[in-house]
């Protein structure tokens, strides 16, 4: 996530999509979003309002209802269809490292922040712990915000899976983009666990049990093998995108595991960040800033100067970075049906978490019917839009609530 967050320096985007739907199907397709469930796995709304100092009082309340700041709010999620964003508890790597080093209070503020929320607006927002809430929710017009935690820093001990899930949480994403107590990550160069440490061996099993899904998005490639051995039930990668299209990102998924997720029964839920969906994006992004930053260096300036400023903002009208654009995302989601068959992918935004590398189509969470449409444009059915858009993360889910039921 915060990885490929871009700074003020990081050019934006100045393209539209080049492939135009059929106004005719883009009106179908809003139709469709307006009377289906779409659950997005991961928006990371709790994050950017801490990073704005969010608090509970008037002058914030607001802000998740309706803001031009962001990817999300209540106004813009009821145009796009949206009713069950899972709402990210990030605990960033810096808390990964130590057990009792802040993590549970961060992780614990996020939460309240999210009850806050719904507390303030029982009109608008309300709990998801289960699907049968999020579909009470949705016949009530009520955008449900179910929480994930993103990174199980937070989780010293098996019992704080309990104590988690009792607050909300009902995935967990193990690490997040350092080694931590449970296994290694996939941007970490060291490799501390060689995939699971033996605890995270006891959590996987734990959250089996709890009722917790378990997240494999950020986890090492031998961290996520050693989990499909171990799981009991079907897990989830809540914000990833195909290594197919993204050579040597290991953050994404490669073929092979994309297969083995499929097996499990799992669901690969497509990150939206460019970063994710475009393996040229990144190199050109790096390239334009590196530019840059030499001619600044050149004539003595640094980015925070202000005789800089119109020297950046020239730069970037002279030198677009071009984003990948809805379509990308559709060709993703096409390449896991492929493999893995419509059954196992989904929606993972990362809306809130990707910074100015959002698509052409997708910039914010009013767009979703662009990508509904695009589908329909390939021949889905609506019975296929609506396994991506909800049915298969509820699946999922269900199957995990009565394998934890059962026990």
């Amino acid at each position: 996530m915060r990885l490929y967050l871009l700074t003020s320096l990081i050019l934006t985007a100045m393209t539209a999509s080049a492939q135009e739907i059929d106004k005719k199907t883009h009106k179908r397709a809003v139709e469709f979003a307006q009377s289906h469930i779409i659950t997005d796995g991961h928006v990371d709304l709790p994050y950017r309002l801490k990073a704005i100092n969010f608090r509970l009082e008037r002058e914030y309340l607001g802000i998740p209802v309706k803001t031009d700041k962001g990817d999300f709010d209540y106004v813009r999620a009821k145009e796009g269809g949206l009713d069950a964003p899972f709402m990210s508890i990030y605990i960033p790597s810096k808390f990964q490292q130590e057990k009792d080093g802040g993590a549970q209070e961060l992780a614990d503020s996020l939460i309240a922040m999210v009850d806050g929320i719904i507390e303030a607006h029982p009109d608008k927002f309300g709990h998801g712990n289960s699907p049968d809430e999020v579909e009470a929710n949705f016949e009530k017009g009520i955008v449900s915000l179910p929480m994930g935690m993103e990174n199980g820093a937070p989780l010293y001990e098996l019992k704080d899976i309990k104590r988690y899930f009792d607050k909300g949480i009902r995935y967990v994403t193990l690490t997040h983009s350092k080694n931590n107590l449970i296994c290694d990550s996939s941007y970490d160069e060291e490799r501390k666990w060689n995939g699971l440490s033996p605890y995270g061996r006891e959590v996987v099993k734990e959250m089996n049990r709890v009722g917790i899904m378990v997240d494999i998005s950020h986890v090492s490639d031998k961290a996520f093998y050693q989990v499909m051995e171990l799981t009991e039930v079907p897990v989830i990668a809540s914000h990833s995108s195909c290594r197919k299209y993204t050579p040597g990102f290991e953050r994404n998924m490669d073929d092979d595991m994309i297969r083995k997720l499929g097996e499990n029964g799992g669901v690969m839920q497509i990150n939206f960040g460019s970063s994710f969906l475009d393996g040229e994006f990144s190199a050109r992004r790096d390239a334009l800033r590196n530019e840059m930053n030499a001619m600044l260096e050149e004539k003595g300036l640094s980015s925070s100067d202000e005789e800089a400023k119109p020297l950046i903002e020239k730069f970037r009208v002279d030198n677009p970075v071009l984003f990948a654009d809805v379509h990308t995302v559709a060709d993703h989601i096409d390449h896991v049906v492929s493999l893995a068959g419509i059954d196992h992918v989904g929606l993972g935004s990362d809306y809130d978490g990707v910074g100015d590398s959002l698509p052409t189509g997708l910039k914010d969470v009013s767009q979703y019917p662009n990508l509904v449409a695009v589908l329909m444009d390939r021949g889905y059915s609506d019975e296929d839009i609506e396994k991506v858009c909800s049915n298969n993360l509820e699946r999922v889910w269900r199957q995990v609530l009565d394998h934890a039921n059962a026990d």
